[in-house]
């Protein structure tokens, strides 16, 4: 099999990799500042998570979940993802 040379598959990468930059990234206004996007999502996802846990601890089901620390930053990573896809997408 022919070897292809590594400034080839770099040049292939590069022009593949062109179309999936946006034009501007997403920001949010806050206080006259511009703030990325993503630390907005974050906050959602870790004040959402903490309400989530907040409610499972009332119920009694806190004591149920097998591991907890991944349990909350799984639920803390969807729910920023999901904030991020409903509030930026284009």
């Amino acid at each position: 099999m022919a070897r292809v040379p590594v400034h080839w598959a770099a040049a292939a990468a590069a022009v593949l990799l062109a179309g999936c930059t946006s034009r501007s990234a997403p920001y949010v206004t806050v206080f006259d500042s511009y703030f990325p996007a993503w630390i907005l999502c974050a906050v959602i996802g870790i004040v959402g998570a903490s309400l989530v846990r907040v409610l499972l601890v009332r119920w009694g089901l806190d004591e149920e979940l097998p591991l907890r620390t991944p349990v909350y930053l799984c639920l803390a990573a969807a729910l920023m993802f999901l904030s991020s896809l409903l509030f930026f997408t284009r």
